[in-house]
């Protein structure tokens, strides 16, 4: 067989078993994605044991290419709220994440002060409890620096085949058992989060509003203040003006008079400010049925209006419509005219049905261009991503520089562009189908390569009896810090049990923890809290074991 088709055999054969082996439940507990890893060990075993052999520049390119696509997905996902984000939790986050870290360099130290395991061992057993392949990559470029001897070269690479495969499985079983000791509902958290998420926005209501006060007869609408500031500044839109019995649009240079009646939207307190300023609630709605003024919700595809203000766009006196709300990503924004618009923004519209189709060109309002997938952006995104993780960085003390690698680089790099949206015509917008699809098939590809890559070594190295006190001091090493950040995060910390996945994963900087997490239930928390804390965390796992050999060489 072509040895291109025997590697795309062998991945479609351990993906599919993998995936399979995933979904078995016991007890409503199950390795998720990481039954690919383990399915992939069998693989790569019975490969091996078949005299088999995988190109390994190749493997090593479906391999990275995958995990690639997993975090460059995730950072297009997660990039608009990132930033708000980490204004909100950054710190306590990446407080626990130092924490995990911290206490995995000081257990490793322990084990090698007390000479249970050698450094060269103990070094391959961090990076393989942690699953940071970069810190193995770190490890085996400060031997080298210090003049380490071969047999010493040797040691972090089997150490970290043999606690790899725990330090996923214990990623998922720390995430388990912290939601069985608190008896947590994903579900339940999920929607916690969602109404945590959306109370830092105002909530958009409604109220009919009569003109009782005599001092405002003959003003223009525009020119109407609440608590010194323009009331269209203050987030409150009259979208409806009934007067004389007729339904029209009102506009900025609309002269009110004494009887009538606004329909305005904003947040509550604005609405009352806005009624004690105008007279009196009226006592029965302004609906558009039976009138000539209809409402859409229009969904912005149009690249030429994307970061432009609502201001800017001067709808109203272009098409004599309004426009009463925006949702952005689920939630409701207040319309006021310095917004500036992104892709994918729904916007409800009021206007008459000539002025609505009007509008809707102007916004684009194409539900084809939502399910496309921008594919010029996206391999840009991709490839700035690589450039950015190859960047030596150069730190006072340290034997060699650091870089954040393949993970880091595509991750940081799509968190700046899902938060920009766009660049002129070139927009970061994913279809979340899409995302989800692209997501998987990294994560697949990644784990199911991993695990060929060293499963003949992880039988080999525990059948000849070296390899298990290194797997049996991984287990310490993966689950000691993971319990002990999950029980501070939410026995003391009462954080949300999504969030504190994405913490754990992403402090680990294990991918298959965060799709383990995500598979729980339909939250962007944990991919949240997984970006918050992934730089950090990924700079100070490339440090450890540089941090460690200095202690202790």
């Amino acid at each position: 067989m072509p040895p291109i088709a025997r590697v795309v055999l062998m991945l479609g054969l351990v993906s599919a078993a993998g995936v399979a082996l995933g979904h078995v439940k016991i007890r409503g507990v199950g390795l998720g994605i990481g039954g690919v890893l383990f399915a992939g060990i069998a693989g790569g075993h019975v490969a091996k044991q078949a005299g088999i052999a995988f190109n390994p520049e190749m493997m090593d390119f479906i391999r990275d290419f995958g995990l690639i696509l997993f975090v460059y997905t995730i950072g297009i996902q997660v990039g608009p709220g990132f930033f708000a984000a980490l204004r909100r939790t950054g710190l306590a986050l990446n407080g626990l994440a130092l924490l995990m870290v911290v206490s995995s360099i000081l257990l490793t130290a322990v084990l090698v002060g007390s000479g249970a395991l050698s450094l060269g061992s103990s070094l391959g057993v961090f990076a393989g409890a942690v699953t940071n392949a970069p810190a193995l990559a770190a490890t085996q470029q400060v031997l080298t620096e210090v003049g380490a001897d071969a047999a010493v070269m040797a040691l972090p690479g089997l150490a970290f085949a043999v606690t790899y495969p725990f330090g996923i499985a214990g990623n998922l079983l720390a995430m388990a058992a912290v939601r069985i000791l608190f008896r947590i509902d994903p579900e339940a958290e999920a929607r916690r989060f969602e109404e945590c998420r959306r109370a830092e926005v105002s909530t958009l209501e409604t109220m009919d509003l009569a003109v009782r006060n005599p001092d405002l007869a003959g003003r223009p609408l525009g020119s109407l203040t609440l608590m010194g500031s323009l009331m269209c500044d203050q987030g409150v839109v009259a979208s409806r003006l009934l007067r004389d019995g007729v339904l029209c649009v009102p506009r900025p240079d609309t002269l009110l008079r004494l009887g009538d009646v606004l329909h305005v939207v904003g947040p509550r307190p604005k609405l009352e400010q806005a009624r004690a300023l105008l007279g009196q609630e009226f006592d029965r709605p302004l609906t558009t049925k039976g009138t000539d003024l209809k409402w859409e919700r229009i969904v912005v595809t149009n690249s030429a209006v994307l970061g432009k203000s609502i201001a800017a766009l001067n709808l109203q006196e272009a098409h004599d419509v309004v426009v009463s709300r925006v949702n952005r990503s689920g939630v409701e924004l207040v319309p006021t005219p310095a917004l500036k618009l992104q892709f994918g923004d729904i916007l409800t519209v009021i206007g008459r049905p000539e002025s609505l189709a009007a509008v809707g060109k102007v916004f684009g309002n194409s539900s084809r261009r939502l399910q496309q997938v921008e594919m010029i952006p996206m391999f840009l995104g991709i490839a700035l991503g690589a450039a950015l993780g190859a960047i030596p960085i150069f730190l006072p003390g340290m034997p060699a520089p650091l870089r954040l690698g393949l993970a880091g680089g595509p991750l940081i790099v799509a968190l700046i562009l899902g938060r920009i949206g766009h660049i002129g015509p070139l927009v970061w917008f994913m279809p979340p189908a899409a995302n989800l699809a692209l997501r998987e098939i990294g994560i697949v590809l990644f784990l199911a390569v991993l695990g060929i890559a060293s499963g003949d070594r992880f039988i080999a190295t525990l059948a000849s009896g070296a390899g298990w006190p290194w797997m049996l001091w991984g287990v310490l090493v993966t689950l000691a810090p993971l319990l002990l950040t999950g029980l501070i995060a939410r026995g003391l910390m009462k954080l949300n049990f999504l969030t504190i996945c994405g913490v754990l994963a992403g402090a680990q900087t294990n991918p298959p923890g965060l799709a383990y997490a995500n598979a729980l239930v339909a939250s962007e928390a944990p991919a949240l809290a997984y970006a918050t804390v992934y730089p950090l965390a990924m700079c100070l796992r490339i440090l450890g074991p540089q941090i460690l050999v200095l202690l202790l060489w």
